[in-house]
């Protein structure tokens, strides 16, 4: 039986902090692959600025020499945003029926779900389990204490609380904003996909 982690992001661009994470996680957790899953660009919430073919592209670029990655497109071929975590999570547990399968997520959005900001929040998280990354200001160990969605649904093993011990943030909106005016962000994306930004014009 393996482990699995399921890393959901807009990945546009993919940036080093997202393989930093997707790889602390892996060693942390003993996972023995993650999948990293690009959103839907139909999304309501989301407003990406490059093409599915472009994010997908760089995506591919990126994880090419690490075998414990793998990219899927489940979300970003869905015809339309009708789909949820908890459906994503179904649709996995379901091609990977033997396996343990966790969802990767920031305290940040832990924090979301105890407020009740998720469609089928207590579904999602009665039926998985996940691995919830430190937030700066996000107590994890409170959030889940004082929501009764998250606290009665705890038998020890649905949160698995990792803080990866440095603080980076780097995210792909500052990334696209460098690009945008002239800067240079060259060494925090994976040289692959920076080639690949400049090569096709993108965010500039």
């Amino acid at each position: 039986m393996a482990k699995i982690g399921i890393y959901g992001s807009s990945f546009d661009p993919i940036t080093n902090v997202h393989l930093w994470t997707a790889s602390t996680v892996a060693h942390r957790c003993k996972l023995d692959k993650v999948i990293l899953l690009p959103c839907s660009s139909k999304r309501k919430d989301k407003r990406l600025k490059t093409e599915d073919e472009h994010r997908w592209n760089m995506l591919q670029l990126a994880i090419e020499d690490d075998s414990r990655f793998v990219a899927d497109d489940h979300e970003m071929k869905q015809d339309a945003w009708n789909i949820y975590t908890y459906d994503t999570m179904v649709h996995f547990k379901k091609k990977y029926p033997i396996d343990e399968v966790y969802f990767i997520m920031g305290a940040d959005l832990l924090v979301d779900i105890a407020k009740g900001e998720w469609a089928k929040g207590r579904e999602l998280v009665s039926e998985n389990k996940f691995i919830v990354m430190a937030r700066e200001g996000v107590d994890m160990l409170s959030t889940i204490s004082r929501s009764a969605i998250l606290r009665n649904n705890d038998d020890g093993s649905t949160f698995h609380l990792v803080d990866k011990g440095l603080a980076m943030e780097i995210s792909s909106t500052y990334i696209r904003e460098e690009f945008a005016v002239g800067g240079e962000p060259k060494y925090l994306l994976p040289t692959s996909c920076y080639d690949y930004i400049k090569k096709h014009g993108l965010y500039s």
